[in-house]
């Protein structure tokens, strides 16, 4: 009663003032990467890295390709955060296209590198092909989150999707997949990215009256590229609402108007997830900082202070 009464408050709050006005900056944030595959994009990834590093996130993600086909690059990223940084990193691991030899031989090569964090994945078939399960390997991410526990005690973070995975039957048997791969050994689950805040706090309640008490943390996917985002959207079944798209509409050629507009639309959203009663997000960065830095500062966060800035 006393979360719902918070929640209208804060509500009323939203409403009745600037939405960001006098946040308390009360927010967990983490960020995900995708390793880099040149020279200049790992300069540009590191720049990203270094400027939302300040922010004190509670993890950094680093994607895997499809079917292992990033395995090196994933490594050595996360294998770089661990070692120059203090923010824990997390690497991506996907059942694709590997034996369950292989995927516990990148398993152990993380923890012996000093990473705790595993985000486990069924992952997708290159090409868009349906999925398959290895002869050899897990069948799903229940399976290999169950193999990483037998492996080491990492910290496993799941995906959930608050508009129901493409793969699957029905949101019923979507969400029992998701109990089972936290109760197989999961800590959290991170969502896909969405657009409709609505669909993410329905989606948080029907798992809690499914019996799932886990960290549900929405991922935000700030859109600056709307042909991109479509892309995206359509390989994991999201919906881009038609008003979002029509104010990017024009905008092809201002790439600056672009970004203002991102910012706004990701702001609004997190704003009202935070009115719901969200205070933890996570952020697909697309290896940019601009977007999820301005948005995690309306929200109140501000960078933390080494005792090396607060002597100076």
């Amino acid at each position: 009663m006393t979360s719902n009464l918070n929640s209208l408050a804060e509500a009323r709050r939203a409403a009745a003032s600037p939405l960001f006005a006098n946040l308390e900056g009360d927010i967990g944030v983490s960020f995900e990467f995708f390793p880099p595959k040149t020279e200049k994009m790992e300069a540009q990834l590191w720049d990203t890295f270094r400027t939302l590093e300040p922010l004190g996130p509670s993890f950094v993600s680093v994607t895997y390709g499809a079917g292992g086909s990033t395995r090196e690059r994933t490594h050595a990223t996360v294998a770089r955060i661990a070692a120059e940084s203090a923010v824990p990193p997390a690497a991506h691991l996907t059942c694709v296209e590997a034996s369950r030899a292989e995927i516990n031989e990148v398993a152990e090569a993380y923890w012996e590198a000093g990473v705790r964090h595993i985000v486990a994945l069924r992952g997708d078939v290159p090409g868009g092909e349906p999925y398959r399960a290895h002869p050899d390997g897990y069948a799903n991410a229940i399976e290999l989150v169950a193999g990483l526990k037998a492996i080491a005690p990492f910290d496993i973070s799941v995906a959930a999707y608050p508009e129901t995975h493409p793969d699957a039957d029905c949101a019923e048997s979507d969400l029992d997949n998701l109990k089972r791969k936290l109760d197989a050994g999961a800590t959290r689950a991170i969502t896909q990215f969405f657009f409709s805040p609505d669909s993410f706090l329905r989606f948080r309640d029907t798992a809690a009256a499914a019996g799932i008490d886990a960290p549900i943390i929405p991922g935000i996917l700030p859109v600056s590229n709307v042909s991109q985002t479509r892309r995206m959207a359509d390989m994991c079944g999201t919906a881009i609402p038609a008003w979002m798209v029509s104010l990017f509409d024009g905008l092809d050629d201002h790439p600056a108007a672009r970004q203002l507009v991102a910012a706004t639309i990701a702001a609004e959203m997190c704003r009202r997830l935070y009115a719901g009663g969200v205070r933890d997000f996570h952020f697909y960065t697309l290896n940019r900082a601009e977007l999820s830095y301005a948005i995690c500062h309306l929200l109140g966060l501000r960078p933390v202070l080494t005792a090396k800035d607060q002597a100076a």
